[in-house]
C-alpha cells in the first residue's frame, strides 16, 4: 500500500491524482473474502418510493364461522415485499420460498428478458435479484423465533448458501438434501439428478420440533429412534472415558450375592490408590468401571447423582456376570418421558428398576439432513396431483407433502403462525398450510405472492395472435390467475376446474378425502400503485381499506366500499379494526370503539401529531395508527433501495 500511495503522489495532474486516490479507497472498502459478485441495477423495477394498494379480484369462503383469511397477491414480489414489511414487520413466523433455480433454461427473467446459460452475468444477476428480496424478507421475520426456508438445486446452492450466511450472520443455518425425483433426471455426461437442497435459516430461538415419524425418516441409524425406553450404560464410552479423566467418577458399586440388588455405593478413591486395596464386604460383589482390556474407566455419573437415580428406580442391573455385571440408567430425556406419561410405570423389577408399558409409544425425533421420503416425489405428489386439479398448466410443482413436512417442523407448535411465500408459483404452500390446519385444528394464515407471467411457450403463441401483456387474453393465462388461484379455490372447495369432485385422500391423515376440501377462506388481490398526493388529500380511502384490513390481521371478510364517498368513521368489530376519517366525529367514534371489545386496531386520520397523540391516549389497550402519515412516511422513507 505504501508503494501505491507513493506512486499516486507522483501524479502531477491534481484531478487525476484525486480520482485515482478516491477509486483506490473505494476498492479497499470492498470485502476480500466470502461471496463476491457484481450487483446489478434493479431488474426493471421502478426507482424511488412507490405507494401500493390492493385491488380485490376474487375470493373463496368456506369457513363462515372462522375468521381466518389467507391471501394471494398478484404482483412482482419485490413491491409486494415492500408492502408486507409495512404491514407485518417482525411478525412473520415462517417464510418458505422456492425461487427460480437459474438452470439456464427459460425459467426466469431479468429486465423482461430470459436469462440463459450463455449469459456471463447469469449468477450475479440471480444473486442481485435474490439479495434485494431477502433484505426485505429479513425485516418480516420475527427476530425472537422464526425461520426462513429456501429450496434450490445444484446450480446456485453454493452461491445461495454464502449469500444467506452473509445476510443472516446472527442466525443458525443448516442445509438438507431432499430426494424429489427417485427415478433421476438424466444429465448428459453427468450423474442423474435425484435431489434438491433446502436451506433452513433459524432466527432467534427457532428450532425444528420432534415428531413420531415413519420408518422412512429414521434412515440407516443403528440402534437409533427406538420405540422403547432407552437405558444408557453406566460406564462411560466414547471420549474422556478413563479414570484419570474424571477421578471423582471412579468408585465401587456393591451388589448382593445373587447380583439382583444394588446394596451400597462406595466413595471415589484418589488416583494414587490401587482399587484392589479397597476391601469388599463379605457376601457382596464389587463392581468397578473396568474395560475388557483391563484399563480403568469411569462411570457416567457421580456418586450423589447415582444414588438419586437409584432412589427413583432409574438404575437397572444387567445380566449377572459377577464383577463384570453391567449397569444402566435413564438419562434426563428418558426420565422426562416416564414422568410425563409417555411410558406409564406398570411395575418394578427384582433389581428395583421401573417396568413400563412401551406398547403405545412412538419415538419422536428430529430427522437427519438426508431425506428420501416417498411422498416427496415431485412427479407423483406434485405434477400428477396438480394436473388432477387444474389440468396440465404448470411444470415442476413441488410435492404437497414435501412442503407440508418442511414447514411443519417449525410451525407445528404455532397454531396461529403467519407464513409467507413470495415465490408462490402454483400455490403449494397454501395448500400445505390448509392441510396442516385440518390435521391439528390450527389457525395458521398464509400469504402468497406471485406474478402473473405466462410461460415462454404461451407468450409466443399469444404474441403471434396479436396479444400483449395487459390484454385480458394474456392476463387470463398468467400463473396467478390460471394456476395458483384455480388451485387454491379447487383445493378449498374439493373439486377440479371442471367442477368434478377430487378423487383420493390425503396421505398421512385419518382418511381425509380430497373432495371434502378445507374449511378455509382466501382473498385474491392485485397490487397497484397510488398517487401520494391523492392519498395525502384523503381521496384514496376506498383503495386503502384492504390494506387497513390486512394490517389489522385480515380478520373476517375484507370490507369494501361501493363508492368514493368517505364515511366519517368505520367501526368494524367483525374485522377487529376501526377508522376515524373526520376528527369532528371523534367523541361518537371513541364511544363506539369502547363498546366494541373485538376492535384491536384503531386508525386515526388526522394531520396534527399532537392531536393524534391526544386521541391515541383514549385507546390505551388498542394499537393505534396515524393516517395517512404512517402510510406515506413508510414508503417515502423506506423505499427499500
Amino acid at each position: 500500500m505504501a508503494i501505491i500511495n507513493d506512486l499516486i503522489a507522483q501524479i502531477e495532474d491534481e484531478d487525476l491524482r484525486q480520482r485515482i486516490d478516491d477509486e483506490l479507497k473505494r476498492l479497499l472498502k470492498q470485502k476480500k473474502f466470502g461471496l463476491v459478485f457484481e450487483e446489478h441495477q434493479p431488474e426493471g423495477l421502478t426507482e424511488g418510493p412507490v405507494y401500493p394498494y390492493l385491488q380485490v379480484l376474487d375470493q373463496v369462503q368456506r369457513a363462515h364461522s372462522d375468521k381466518l383469511w389467507h391471501t394471494l397477491i398478484e404482483s412482482d414480489n419485490y413491491y409486494a415485499l415492500q408492502l408486507l414489511v409495512y404491514l407485518y414487520a417482525g411478525m412473520v413466523d415462517c417464510i418458505y420460498i422456492d425461487p427460480p433455480y437459474n438452470t439456464g433454461a427459460r425459467d426466469w427473467k431479468y429486465n423482461n428478458d430470459y436469462v440463459d446459460s450463455s449469459d456471463q452475468y447469469r449468477h450475479s444477476k440471480w444473486l442481485s435479484m435474490m439479495k434485494r428480496r431477502l433484505k426485505l424478507a429479513k425485516k418480516l421475520l420475527n427476530p425472537k423465533d422464526s425461520v426462513l426456508i429456501v429450496t434450490i438445486d445444484e446450480k446456485e446452492y453454493l452461491h445461495l448458501g454464502c449469500l444467506l450466511e452473509e445476510m443472516f450472520p446472527e442466525a443458525r443455518m443448516q442445509m438438507v438434501s431432499s430426494v424429489i425425483n427417485p427415478a433421476g433426471v438424466s444429465r448428459g455426461g453427468e450423474f442423474a439428478r435425484t435431489n434438491e437442497y433446502i436451506f433452513f435459516v433459524m432466527v432467534g430461538n427457532s428450532n425444528p420440533s420432534r415428531f413420531a415419524l415413519s420408518d422412512e425418516w429414521r434412515g440407516n441409524i443403528k440402534g437409533g429412534y427406538k420405540d422403547k425406553l432407552r437405558w444408557n450404560g453406566l460406564q462411560r464410552s466414547g471420549t474422556s472415558v478413563y479414570r484419570s479423566d474424571r477421578p471423582k467418577m471412579f468408585f465401587p458399586i456393591y451388589l448382593n450375592s445373587t447380583g439382583d440388588k444394588i446394596v451400597e455405593v462406595g466413595y471415589d478413591i484418589p488416583l494414587d490408590v490401587d482399587r484392589n486395596s479397597v476391601p469388599c464386604p463379605d457376601g457382596l460383589i464389587q463392581l468397578w468401571p473396568i474395560f475388557p482390556n483391563g484399563k480403568e474407566g469411569r462411570w457416567r455419573l457421580g456418586r450423589n447423582a447415582l444414588l438419586d437415580l437409584i432412589e427413583k428406580h432409574y438404575v437397572k442391573i444387567g445380566k449377572f456376570r459377577a464383577q463384570d455385571t453391567s449397569l444402566s440408567y435413564l438419562a434426563k430425556g428418558e426420565q422426562q418421558k416416564v414422568e410425563n406419561g409417555e411410558f406409564p410405570i406398570i411395575g418394578y423389577a427384582q433389581d428395583g428398576s421401573i417396568i413400563v408399558d412401551e406398547s403405545q409409544y412412538e419415538a419422536k425425533f428430529v430427522p437427519g439432513t438426508q431425506w428420501w421420503i416417498s411422498s416427496h416425489d415431485a412427479t407423483q405428489q406434485g405434477t400428477k396431483q396438480l394436473n388432477a386439479i387444474i389440468g396440465n398448466r404448470f411444470s415442476f410443482p413441488k410435492s404437497l407433502y414435501a412442503v407440508h413436512d418442511t414447514i411443519r417442523f417449525f410451525v407445528a407448535n404455532k397454531p396461529n403462525a403467519l407464513i409467507v411465500d413470495f415465490f408462490a408459483g402454483s400455490g403449494t404452500t397454501l395448500h400445505a398450510v390448509n392441510l396442516l390446519n385440518a390435521e391439528d385444528g390450527g389457525h395458521r394464515r398464509c400469504i402468497m405472492v406471485t406474478n402473473n407471467e405466462v410461460s415462454d411457450q404461451e407468450a409466443k403463441a399469444l404474441t403471434k395472435q396479436g396479444f400483449k401483456p395487459g390484454d385480458d387474453e394474456w392476463e387470463r393465462l398468467g400463473i396467478a390467475r390460471y394456476v395458483n388461484w384455480p388451485r387454491t379455490v379447487c383445493s378449498i372447495e374439493g373439486h377440479d376446474v371442471n367442477g368434478e369432485p377430487l378423487k383420493g385422500e390425503y396421505l398421512g391423515t385419518d382418511h381425509r378425502q380430497m373432495k371434502d376440501g378445507f374449511e378455509a377462506n382466501c382473498i385474491f388481490f392485485k397490487l397497484g400503485f397510488l398517487d401520494k398526493t391523492q392519498v395525502a388529500l384523503g381521496r384514496q380511502f376506498r383503495e386503502l381499506l384492504p390494506l387497513l384490513w390486512m394490517k389489522a390481521g385480515a380478520v373476517g371478510p375484507c370490507p369494501l366500499l361501493s363508492s368514493d364517498d368517505i364515511p366519517e368513521m368505520l367501526v368494524l368489530p367483525e374485522n377487529a379494526f376501526a377508522v376515524l376519517t373526520d376528527e369532528k366525529a371523534f367523541s361518537k367514534f371513541a364511544e363506539q370503539v369502547d363498546a366494541a371489545d373485538e376492535v384491536r386496531m384503531v386508525y386515526l386520520v388526522v394531520d396534527s401529531d399532537s392531536m393524534y397523540r391526544e386521541m391515541a391516549q383514549c385507546f390505551p389497550k388498542r394499537q393505534t395508527c396515524q393516517l395517512y402519515r404512517d402510510y406515506l412516511d413508510n414508503f417515502r422513507i423506506n423505499p427499500a433501495r
